[in-house]
């Protein structure tokens, strides 16, 4: 028991003296150092411009609102014209086939027209210009010996249908 009370007053006093050292280089450390403080820049000037929008639709009119509607209508009134006759007329076979699962294998003049091979799911169709294919509204426009040329009908990422013109390549060498 003796043994326990030496040994912590021992340690109390190693303790002291850390405390001691430490407090000394704080306060050190402390009067050493120079706080810098930056002074604030001035503030900027304020300029007042003046209004100069009098006779211009105001922002919040309902003029303004009227404007907006038929700018969008006459763009729904031109996107309507491009998808509405795709959407009445009766749909070919080779619509249901995605663009990139028809694979042009060959092509022929019947009765002075140019006709196109095509295969699809290891069958042959023959098409020209004017027929559908893939699923865009894709319709034939010219047939060549080297390719099909295509004019599809897609929606944008605004969500409006425009024109957008696909090739399918003659595939050589294939089984």
């Amino acid at each position: 028991m003796a043994f326990l009370a030496l040994l912590t007053l021992g340690l109390a006093g190693c303790e002291s003296s850390d405390q001691q050292e430490l407090q000394q280089w704080i306060s050190t450390q402390r009067n050493a150092t120079i706080p810098r403080i930056m002074p604030l820049s001035a503030p900027t000037r304020f300029a007042p411009q003046s209004y100069d929008q009098q006779d211009a639709i105001e922002p919040f009119s309902n003029q303004k609102l009227v404007q907006a509607l038929k700018r969008d209508s006459n763009k729904a009134t031109a996107n309507a014209a491009l998808i509405t006759p795709e959407l009445s007329r009766r749909k070919e076979p080779l619509e249901a086939m995605p663009l990139d699962a028809v694979a042009m294998v060959g092509s022929l003049t019947k009765a002075g027209q140019p006709v196109a091979l095509v295969r699809v799911d290891n069958l042959i169709y023959q098409v020209r210009v004017g027929n559908y294919l893939g699923q865009n509204y894709g319709r034939i426009t010219a047939v060549t010996e080297a390719g099909i040329e295509l004019r599809e009908i897609v929606q944008d990422t605004a969500g409006e249908w425009i024109e957008r013109p696909a090739t399918l390549q003659l595939l050589e060498g294939t089984k």
